[in-house]
């Protein structure tokens, strides 16, 4: 499955595909007219309504989960369940032969049974459901947390959702072309969350200090890159048959993941900063920068995802040794402006990776579009998504009744203990505070 374009990339598409036929354009392209007769504005309005309540409003139900509004967030789960629910059953995303992708269909019909089982987790732990009798051994922490990861995992599919949509709608990912867009979606999708999780270290305060943390981040993250590499060398080539091109780049570029993941293991003994992981990312960057393609677009594509890539490798090391000389943040406690640079660099390297396929960069050429304004687009979304990070970020931050003079005076703040896996109660903010005048 592909995720393809995100948010504005995909309407702006559709709207230039549909656009470019109705003004008479006489391109010797049969596939794309195909295309542009078969997005009209009636699809183009349903999927934009699709992201917004399967992937923007939820995220906010579920900030407020997190934050421990339960009965807020169910709420506004609810509203989004029932959405799913018509999407299922009535509304479609036909491609051009009038037809919707199975896996779009199977995704609408998953999210939808997704959604009951989550409202009903969500019953569960606020103590209102007519089962929680009936499930005695399931107690109020587990049912807490199950509740959480839940609503976490519903705005994941509602993305993947949305991704199949436009995939469905446009006819693409069938035949030998669902490789390709299987790898596109996955690693684009990989490093947007990893653009996620630095924006979430950076922006959380207790996170950004490394409250009542033993190892460092790049332990954790040289864990990950370790594993993804040794999926990655063993899964990319089949031992019965001869070895590729493709398969000599993804089986080497799997080799120095968990080379460099391991070594980056090794120096974050004892709590030390390493620049392990922030070297893997640009030691990829090079490599899919060099990556050879059939189309001229796809290779230009391809060279500046490297470059964004390596951008946010290299902004990485120098956030860690030089800005913070190796410690957890910088020695005022604030959020230094250079730091919203390496997380902002994965999400556009996650989105731009996402579209660069074969078919998509061949629809882009054919609408008579360049790799420049396409790259813009891509941009532009970037923007957007990070936006969207740490805007839900934020509203976490208030709802725990975090506030900017909080933020300042982080000394004054004794967050919960991480053992009760409560971010939220903050009972003791008040009394723990400092007043300007006493400090």
């Amino acid at each position: 499955m592909k995720s393809a374009l995100l948010l504005a990339v995909l309407a702006t598409l559709f709207c230039r595909v549909h656009a470019g036929f109705e003004e008479g354009a006489d391109e010797d392209t049969s596939y794309l007219a195909a295309v542009a007769q078969n997005v009209n504005k009636t699809l183009i309005f349903h999927w934009l309504i699709s992201v917004l309540l399967l992937v923007v409003v939820p995220s906010f139900g579920a900030v407020f989960v997190l934050a421990g509004r339960l009965a807020t967030g169910i709420s506004i789960q609810a509203l989004c369940a029932v959405y799913a629910a018509v999407e299922a059953l009535i509304l479609r995303f036909p491609d051009p032969s009038g037809e919707e992708n199975v896996t779009s269909r199977g995704t609408a019909w998953f999210l939808a049974f997704f959604y009951c089982v989550t409202l009903l987790s969500g019953s569960v732990a606020t103590g209102s459901s007519l089962f929680a009798d009936k499930i005695g051994f399931v107690g109020p922490k587990i049912a807490n947390i199950v509740y959480k990861v839940f609503s976490v995992l519903l705005v994941l599919c509602g993305f993947l959702k949305s991704g199949m949509a436009v995939v469905s709608a446009l006819g693409f990912c069938y035949g030998l072309h669902t490789g390709q867009c299987n790898a596109h979606g996955i690693m684009g999708t990989a490093f947007i969350g990893y653009g996620f999780l630095l924006s979430m270290v950076l922006v959380v305060p207790w996170l950004r200090h490394g409250d009542g943390q033993k190892r460092s981040q790049e332990f954790y993250d040289s864990i990950m890159i370790t594993i993804w590499g040794i999926i990655n060398t063993f899964t990319e080539h089949r031992p019965w048959e001869p070895w590729s091109h493709g398969d000599y780049q993804h089986t080497s570029m799997g080799i120095i993941f968990w080379a460099c993941g391991m070594l980056g293991i090794w120096l974050s003994r004892n709590n030390r900063r390493n620049p392990m992981p922030a070297l893997t990312l640009m030691f990829t960057a090079y490599a899919m920068s060099q990556h050879a393609q059939h189309m001229q677009i796809s290779t230009k594509v391809h060279a500046f995802f490297g470059w964004v890539l390596m951008l946010g490798g290299f902004a990485r090391i120098w956030e860690i040794t030089f800005l913070l000389q190796d410690q957890r943040c910088h020695p005022s406690g604030k959020i230094m402006s250079f730091q919203y640079l390496p997380p902002f660099s994965l999400v556009l390297a996650g989105i731009t990776f996402m579209g660069a396929n074969e078919e998509q960069l061949k629809l882009v050429m054919d609408m008579g579009a360049d790799h420049s304004s396409y790259v813009l687009v891509l941009t532009s979304a970037a923007c957007l998504v990070e936006l969207w990070f740490l805007g839900i970020l934020e509203l976490y931050l208030r709802l725990v009744g975090y506030t900017i003079y909080d933020q300042n005076h982080y000394d004054a703040i004794q967050p919960q203990p991480t053992d009760e896996f409560e971010l939220h109660d903050f009972s003791d903010l008040e009394s723990n505070r400092e007043t300007p005048s006493e400090q």
